[in-house]
């Protein structure tokens, strides 16, 4: 269950991820309306029979456990001056799984997202949209990180291949493991030096305060194209290939690799 926060026009909105799923604090929602007692806010929406008319039929299309037989009683009863509802109430009642309350430091009402977004709309129209176009930014950006990191695994994975082709080809037997560490990063040196200009050793004394090393902060371009150098470095190798006749390939392969990539995206930024 993981824990992110949305900025909503300076408003925070603690977000969880229960089971896959984007759910959004309605508790942090309230305080537009309550910041004193926000809970107060959340039942007064929870006993309008329009509101259970939608969280009913939101249950019934997602929740193969939602109790309708329970549920029915409740709509005779909501909007009349005696009907109370929270969300704890609801949940025991029906078991329902579009509304979840937790306790401690990150406590309160959390709702899945298209609840959240339905309870925005009743506290305040222009917060709801804010609050979308603020969840879909943060959506965008864990994609183009899952991106990042699945072309990060996959370079990771090409680098195997790559040692592979050094380790059989350039690496006499009677070397120490230390003189083959030093072939190894020697090697992964060419491929900095093709694509970066500029060795693992010299990235780091120009960067001192960074953590981990120059492909933790390629771009997501950078990492494709060094991922298919791997490959291609790997089958130079094979081909008994001198060094400095692959490093001048593969730049020359950057060049052209990072030319088209850069196209492929300003097109699509185009459209």
């Amino acid at each position: 269950m993981a824990k992110k926060d949305l900025d909503v026009q300076g408003t925070k909105v603690k977000m969880l991820h229960i089971n896959n799923t984007d759910y959004i604090s309605i508790t942090d929602i309230a305080k537009i309306r309550n910041p004193i007692e926000p809970k107060d806010v959340v039942k007064n929406w929870m006993r309008s029979k329009n509101t259970l008319i939608f969280l009913g039929l939101w249950e019934k299309l997602n929740n193969p456990t939602f109790k309708g037989v329970e549920f029915d009683p409740l709509m005779y009863e909501a909007g009349t001056n005696a009907f109370t509802m929270s969300p704890t109430r609801w949940v025991e009642l029906t078991s329902a799984t579009g509304v979840v309350t937790k306790n401690g430091a990150n406590g309160g009402t959390y709702a899945h997202r298209d609840i959240a977004f339905e309870f925005a709309s009743w506290v305040n129209t222009e917060f709801k949209l804010y609050l979308i176009t603020e969840f879909q930014r943060l959506k965008e950006q864990e994609q183009q990180q899952l991106g990042w990191s699945a072309k990060r695994e996959l370079s990771k994975i090409n680098y195997h291949i790559h040692t592979d082709a050094v380790k059989h080809n350039l690496i006499p037997d009677e070397l120490t493991p230390q003189q083959i560490s030093i072939v190894y990063a020697n090697e992964a040196d060419v491929l900095n030096m093709a694509l970066f200009g500029i060795t693992a050793k010299q990235w780091r004394e120009a960067n001192p305060d960074l953590k981990g090393n120059i492909r933790d902060y390629a771009t997501i371009n950078e990492l494709i194209c060094l991922s298919n150098m791997e490959n291609i470095n790997a089958v130079l190798i094979n081909e008994q290939i001198p060094q400095s006749e692959r490093l001048q390939k593969l730049n020359q392969i950057a060049i052209q690799q990072m030319r088209v990539l850069q196209e492929v995206e300003n097109r699509k930024l185009l459209k």
